[in-house]
């Protein structure tokens, strides 16, 4: 997490009793804890955030105390979630011909907000996230959706590669987009089940993740620039595919 979005963090919880409660009653994004040796209370809560599903991410107390906005935290601050996650199934029941957003390794949270939003506009049945390195539900991503995080499924998976194999054995297209790909975004048929994959800032898609899409495509650019920012590449795709969904025929020539 970077030092600006943890300055920003209206919503963390800390100390050893509040971090306890918070991960029995509310969704939690991750726990912060520092690096020093644990207590055995300390050691409880990264037990309960294992047993939860929880990230534990360990920093130095300077990022603590930023994100508490105190030093008296007692080595460890949870920063809740804006909203709580659903499983990669929850996406996909009750749904005919789903389309669905995956982001390898989006870790920008303004960025993060302005994809959901696009995806809430376009008709997206859901997000998929990774849960680590990548921006989580923080408020920071809550305030940029401006509201539309309430209308939007997140799932947060494990494993990228393996949740897009799954996504193919209910028999998804998954269409990953790189800036130098040969194939433009608008010869693709975004009716059938579809997954649209978009890397993360700078670094696009992983190796792998990009050999497990069955086509990697473009938007074509025509001026001095190599690359568009990933929320603005997600809204000319996602709305090409909201154009052929809502009857206005398949890919251009």
């Amino acid at each position: 997490m970077s030092t600006r979005e943890a300055e920003a963090q209206p919503d963390a919880v800390y100390g050893l009793n509040a971090v306890t409660e918070a991960i029995r009653s509310r969704p939690v994004e991750h726990v912060m804890i520092t690096q020093a040796r644990h207590s055995r209370r300390v050691q409880g809560i990264i037990d309960a955030c294992r047993k939860a599903g929880i990230a534990v991410r360990y920093a130095p107390r300077a990022a603590l105390d930023r994100a508490a906005g105190t030093t008296q935290h007692q080595d460890v601050v949870a920063v809740c979630s804006a909203k709580g996650y659903v499983d990669l199934e929850a996406l996909l029941r009750g749904k005919e011909k789903p389309l669905l957003v995956v982001l390898d390794g989006v870790e920008d949270p303004r960025n993060l907000g302005a994809i959901i939003r696009t995806a809430v506009a376009a008709g997206v049945h859901g997000v998929v996230i990774p849960e680590r390195r990548a921006a989580g539900l923080t408020p920071t991503v809550a305030h940029t959706a401006s509201g539309a995080l309430e209308h939007a499924q997140i799932a947060r998976v494990t494993n990228l590669v393996r949740s897009l194999l799954e996504l193919k054995e209910h028999g998804f297209w998954v269409y990953g987009f790189e800036a130098r790909a040969e194939k433009s975004y608008l010869d693709l048929d975004y009716r059938d089940p579809c997954a649209v994959v978009l890397g993360g800032e700078g670094r696009g898609l992983h190796r792998l993740v990009r050999e497990v899409c069955d086509v990697v495509a473009a938007v074509p650019l025509y001026g001095p620039v190599e690359s568009l920012n990933v929320s603005v590449a997600a809204a000319v795709v996602l709305f090409e595919a909201a154009r052929q969904r809502q009857g206005s025929g398949g890919p251009y020539n």
